[in-house]
């Protein structure tokens, strides 16, 4: 079965499943920070989406296909980056060898691009996440045939792809979210952020996640104490999050609309994905009494 997205924002064992999801992602990054780095912020990962999406499946409207100016064309018209962002992002991609040109194009003036096997593992880790959570939530076997026929990504990223991009409350849930998910790895120090939420109490106005440390969090996520600090500061000016005594000597809270924007954009996002599949592989059987299954990063 698929979901719509006003079910899940209001759904506790969704947002339960969300959480194990972040753990998930921010073990992925720690596994390899390089690798996971395409996906640390917002801009980013909406580029690495839309570059997939025109390899696999031409969600320009022409044929499937990637290369430099086609990219830059598509990044520029859905407003995801500007011309020499767009350009340093693929130019990044080839030296770190998560993209290479093919060898033998037939038009080698376009000097075509395709993913390398290190692209498509990490893409592929990320689908297999998203599509635990959406079993654990309904029963479905969607993890068994994706393991059956890991090559189904390539026909339905670009599906995934395309609706993520063309989806405002995915790419804007709220300010705070921005603020971490267009930073420099912002996005995964967010995850992380979500991931130390022991309970859910969607009435509380504020949630304690305990004592946060900026020197692990610069050590795990490669960036600089500067930059942790201008963000939590520019969060903390918001509202968003803050200390329960003295900053960064007493245990660390995030406020329930940074919560809640989170949430909305994991219900915008599972939605697309959960849509899509049922579009391509019919609807899910009814759940199972049993035990959602547990997250964990042995399962990848």
């Amino acid at each position: 079965m698929s979901f719509a997205a006003e079910e899940l924002t209001s759904d506790l064992g969704f947002f339960t499943a969300v959480l194990g999801c972040a753990r998930e992602m921010v073990a992925a990054y720690a596994d390899n920070p390089r690798a996971s780095s395409i996906f640390a912020s917002q801009q980013r990962w909406l580029m690495a989406q839309a570059g997939l999406g025109l390899y696999y499946g031409g969600i320009d409207g022409e044929q499937p296909g990637l290369y430099a100016r086609r990219f830059v064309d598509y990044v520029l018209k859905h407003e995801i980056a500007s011309h020499n962002t767009a350009l340093s992002f693929i130019q990044e991609m080839l030296t770190y060898r998560f993209l290479r040109y093919l060898a033998d194009p037939p038009i080698k003036r376009l000097r075509p691009i395709e993913p390398t096997e290190a692209a498509v593992e990490h893409l592929s880790k990320w689908f297999y996440i998203h599509l635990m959570v959406l079993d654990s939530l309904d029963g479905g076997n969607r993890i068994a045939t994706f393991v059956e026929r890991p090559e189904i990504i390539a026909a339905l990223q670009p599906a995934i792809a395309a609706r993520i991009i063309a989806n405002d409350r995915v790419r804007h849930p709220g300010e705070t979210f921005d603020l971490f998910t267009w930073a420099n790895s912002g996005g995964v120090v967010m995850d992380y952020l979500m991931s130390r939420i022991a309970t859910i109490d969607p009435t509380a106005a504020r949630m304690v996640i305990g004592p946060i440390s900026f020197t692990e969090i610069c050590d795990r996520f490669l960036i600089s104490r500067t930059h942790v600090k201008r963000l939590m500061s520019k969060a903390s000016s918001m509202g968003s999050v803050g200390w329960t005594g003295s900053p960064g000597k007493s245990h660390f809270w995030l406020s329930r609309g940074f919560i809640q924007e989170y949430w909305d954009y994991q219900t915008e996002k599972f939605a697309i994905i959960g849509a899509v599949w049922e579009e391509a592989f019919g609807a899910q059987p009814e759940p199972a009494p049993t035990e959602p299954p547990i997250l964990t990063s042995a399962a990848l």
